[in-house]
């Protein structure tokens, strides 16, 4: 059996969770609803506040999709009750970012600036010119549009300019040496 998969996800008191027919689980909270159509073949039961994902049988298809439904549901039950965010730091000498209206504007070293429009679901946040914050209710989407916004301008080894994760490590590489020939 899956680690993973064996364990219940807990149902907070501030969310309703919902299967409907075609194991379509709909999770609604104090943040907002999310909808996640499961594989037909996995089976979802609801006991009390809990939510547990069972398989049919030991086939290596029901196996692989055991602990990935139940982690994909959690994430959504945990998104609605309290939110996804992902941290972006802007390193360089004039390398900036402001929000204008629903659109992060950075300076990256280009000729030009680089806009990114906000997308349904996500909001962003720049508290400094150097720090920006993703947020929303699902992961995936959290992940999807600040791996985006990083990809911009990734951080490059010699000098460390770019945008990166507040969480990511940097490794440095040793630049040119001046030798004589």
């Amino acid at each position: 059996m899956s680690r993973i998969g064996k364990k219940p996800v807990i149902i907070p008191a501030n969310c309703t969770v919902d299967i409907a027919e075609g194991n379509v689980v709909t999770v609604k909270g104090p943040k907002g609803t999310l909808t996640y159509a499961a594989h037909p073949d996995m089976i979802l039961k609801i006991e009390g506040n809990e939510l547990i994902v069972d398989r049919p049988d030991d086939e290596h298809l029901h196996k692989s999709l055991h602990g990935l439904t139940r982690t994909l549901i959690h994430n959504m039950v945990e998104g609605v009750e309290k939110g996804y965010s992902k941290e972006l730091e802007v390193n360089g000498v004039g390398y900036r970012a402001e929000k204008k209206g629903t659109q992060l504007v950075m300076r990256l070293g280009f000729s030009h600036e680089v806009i990114v429009d906000e997308i349904p679901g996500i909001t962003i946040e720049v508290p400094a010119p150097n720090k920006i914050i993703i947020h929303g209710i699902d992961k995936q989407t959290v992940g999807q549009f600040a791996a985006e916004v990083r990809g911009k301008r990734p951080p490059e080894p010699y000098k460390g300019k770019g945008i990166k994760y507040t969480t990511e490590v940097i490794r440095r590489k040793v630049g040119k040496t001046g030798g004589k020939k």
